[in-house]
């Protein structure tokens, strides 16, 4: 049985899952603990409520951008679905996970 944190998780990357490109440029960021806070898990909200998935996107959403270095991501894991989590988060989630490999330069969306 999956654990709240994988749960959640598998939300997220179903909620984007049309607009996912593994190794997209351009990226969303998604609270983590808010969005658990959203879909039940408001037990989550404290540990992970300053913790950013990291969503590649197969194109540009429109609003602001702001560039930034891909060394950010240093020591994230990348799911199956493409979006990825600092490491320490995904050994709590239980879930199977590759190194994130972003880009030089990453651009993040403010959708």
């Amino acid at each position: 049985m999956k654990n709240q944190l994988a749960t959640v998780l598998d939300s997220i990357a179903e909620q984007y899952k049309d607009d996912i490109l593994k190794t997209g440029r351009h990226y969303a960021e998604v609270n983590i603990g808010e969005y658990a806070e959203k879909r039940g898990c408001p037990e989550l909200k404290e540990k992970y409520g300053k913790v950013g998935a990291v969503v590649p996107l197969k194109h540009p959403a429109r609003g602001m951008k702001v560039r930034i270095d891909g060394r950010t991501f240093v020591n994230y894991a990348q799911y199956d679905s493409g979006i990825a989590v600092p490491g320490n988060i995904a050994d709590d989630a239980l879930e199977p996970y590759e190194p994130y490999v972003p880009n030089d330069s990453m651009i993040l969306n403010f959708v």
